[in-house]
């Protein structure tokens, strides 16, 4: 599979993410505006793939001329709470005062390491899920999206399902359909059809209930933002899951690479949570579904305590949270 976020005849090429699973192609963003509307409406989303399209939009604006600070400041801004942004956006700006072609390179290493990176933290939570659980082969569950489409190329918390798949080491995956926009019954679930992963798709207010029964052996999921303590922000609805899994004793492994690390604040109560258009909520498919007036809690993300997280994976290894 091609690449999430490439660099493409002075362009940022993306996979459409709002596309799948019904139409798989590929856009053209030729402006900062243009990137910065894709990235809200998440026709590119994914810490790691952020990371990359938040570098290469600062290529973007160093060729263009003009305000490029202001401008990479506005990529950085575009969603709050994912730090890869932010991280490569302040990457590549650090190579401005050397020109564009130095930036550009710069953001190019960037989607170069995205692959090598994952691959080296997927490979290492595949053991530390091996060695948390005892049945072969696994039954894991997954929330959102933490595969091929949420980094520039292999993912995180799906890329340890394609280790231990490639191993004939699991059984299925149950994929969370993940509201309010669906990106695991959408993307997950694309992508594990593409690799020939066995899978269910299941409601997101069904995942203790399958614990219970005894159908999951271990929960993988990806990360925005990891706190120096250990506390994690990823996908609205994972703290639940990491409540749920921790009753019922199934590990609970996050897996992302050491730019979703951020040393700066102390605990994920420092964390900003984007909040989304209440539409997402109150319309499906264009047709409303709520009353008129009605008023929405919409939060993007949540925080799991490090507390209920059996082991926080990257290429480094199992982290060791600061205290």
């Amino acid at each position: 599979m091609r690449r999430t976020v490439d660099w493409v005849d002075g362009t940022i090429e993306i996979i459409d993410q709002v596309a799948l699973p019904g139409e798989y192609r590929t856009l053209r963003l030729r402006t900062v505006d243009e990137l910065i509307d894709a990235i809200r409406r998440l026709a590119v989303r994914g810490a790691p793939a952020l990371g990359g399209a938040g570098a290469l939009g600062v290529a973007l604006a160093a060729f263009a001329g003009g305000g490029v600070r202001a401008e990479a400041k506005r990529i950085a801004e575009a969603r709050p709470t994912a730090v890869n942004l932010s991280w490569g956006v302040a990457r590549a700006l650090a190579k401005l005062d050397d020109g564009a072609e130095a930036v550009l390179a710069e953001a190019l290493a960037v989607l170069d390491e995205d692959e090598r990176l994952n691959r080296a933290a997927s490979a290492h939570a595949a053991e530390v899920v091996l060695g948390a659980c005892e049945r072969r082969p696994l039954r894991l569950l997954s929330h959102c999206n933490a595969g091929h489409l949420a980094t520039v190329a292999w993912g995180t918390a799906l890329g340890v399902v394609w280790h231990l798949h490639e191993r004939g080491l699991v059984e299925s995956v149950l994929v969370d359909e993940t509201r309010p926009l669906l990106q695991g019954a959408r993307l997950t679930a694309w992508e594990l059809a593409q690799a020939g992963v066995p899978y269910r798709i299941q409601p997101d207010g069904a995942a203790a209930a399958a614990m219970a029964r005894g159908l999951v052996d271990c929960v993988l999921v990806g990360a925005d933002r990891i706190t120096a303590n250990g506390d994690v922000a990823n996908k609205i609805g994972t703290y639940g899951l990491a409540i749920a899994a921790a009753h019922h004793g199934v590990p609970f492994v996050v897996v992302a690479p050491s730019s979703t690390v951020d040393e700066s604040l102390a605990t994920g109560a420092d964390i900003v949570i984007e909040e989304r258009a209440a539409d997402e909520l109150t319309s499906f498919g264009g047709l409303r579904v709520a009353p008129e007036g009605a008023q929405v809690f919409n939060p993007a993300f949540d925080v799991t305590p490090a507390g209920l997280i059996t082991a926080v994976v990257t290429e480094h290894g199992v982290r060791v949270p600061k205290s």
